[in-house]
């Protein structure tokens, strides 16, 4: 009984997620208007930083445990969470964007082409390459002062990216769904823009909490090792707000704002919580952790090569992901790693 009404919790939360991301893209898209922003602006900046949110808090409240309440557990839990993070959005997430084209596509709503913004997407991953690893270097490094000065360093190129990011010339299209705090407004006040915003990040932080007390109550009752619930389950939990998005605007034919929204996830991932774990944590990985960031690594390399030379890919570009995903997950399951 315990497991039937956890796994119907964990659904039941999952579509008020949705829907929390649903009302998010919307009223991001309409203060990129409103801010005149770019596509990759809106997308890997605001709807990056937003929906990171979630993911960012989970392994901060682990590590504040471990230094402030006494649980050792607190500072694995936490580096398999930042590390798992920028894991899961350059394998899992890519392959479910690739997987929404192809249905959407065979459904007739949009092309099975993906438009990409080459500039935006490929200097998002060229963040993400230099700055992820780095991450995996400072494992090695034995002195904690020159982590702490690598952990500054990281917020500083981050605030770069986000400079360069938003001095991109362009400007959101003309097709924007009415606001839904404002429905009857060609043009919403700007009150209400940030209003709708704040709720939908309440209910996608409050459903990602409630997301992974959850999962980790069905983990327990499925018998799951703690590590893998810290580098595969929360991740996995916490990364559903870039999924549902990116879906949303897949749907709607917005393939730079849906990937903007993962690849620049993946840049804030690899700098923000990581400069908190170099400077609250030993930062020594594990050696199953140091593989999934070099899994990580390869996803997006290949796709820097692909997406720096053309203007569309295929799906099956995102596929790829899948499949690493798919390798690390076999490894941990049959214990080969």
């Amino acid at each position: 009984m315990d497991l039937a009404l956890t796994i119907f919790l964990v659904l039941l939360i999952m579509v008020g997620i949705m829907a929390a991301c649903e009302a998010f893209t919307n009223a991001i898209e309409w203060l990129g208007k409103q801010l005149n922003l770019s596509e990759g602006a809106v997308g890997s900046v605001l709807a990056a930083i937003g929906t990171a949110l979630p993911e960012t808090i989970i392994p901060l409240i682990a590590i504040a445990g471990a230094w402030f309440g006494g649980h050792p557990a607190g500072t694995p839990i936490g580096l398999g969470a930042i590390v798992g993070a920028p894991f899961m959005l350059s394998t899992l997430a890519m392959f479910v964007t690739g997987a929404a084209v192809v249905v959407f596509a065979r459904q007739g709503r949009r092309s099975p082409d993906i438009r990409i913004d080459p500039i935006v997407m490929a200097r998002d991953l060229r963040y993400f390459l230099v700055t992820y690893g780095l991450m995996i270097a400072a494992s090695f490094l034995p002195w904690h002062p020159v982590k702490i000065g690598l952990g500054i360093g990281l917020l500083g190129l981050y605030g770069y990216y986000v400079y360069q990011t938003l001095k991109q010339p362009g400007e959101l299209g003309e097709d924007l769904e009415p606001l839904y705090f404002a429905r009857k407004s060609e043009l919403p006040p700007m009150g209400l823009v940030l209003l709708q915003l704040l709720a939908s990040l309440v209910g996608i932080i409050g459903g990602a909490h409630l997301f992974v007390i959850e999962v980790t109550r069905l983990s327990g009752l499925l018998h799951v090792a703690p590590l893998l619930l810290s580098l595969i389950v929360t991740p996995l939990a916490t990364e559903l707000p870039e999924k549902f998005n990116s879906v949303i605007w897949i749907f709607g034919r917005k393939d730079t704002l849906a990937l903007g929204n993962i690849t620049g996830a993946m840049v804030f991932q690899s700098c923000i919580p990581v400069a908190i774990g170099l400077w609250m944590t030993p930062w020594v990985l594990s050696p199953v952790t140091l593989v999934s960031a070099a899994i990580a690594l390869l996803s997006a390399g290949w796709l820097y090569f692909e997406v720096a030379r053309r203007s569309t890919i295929s799906f099956w570009s995102l596929w790829r992901g899948g499949a690493f995903y798919l390798l690390f997950l076999g490894a941990v399951i049959w214990g080969r790693i």
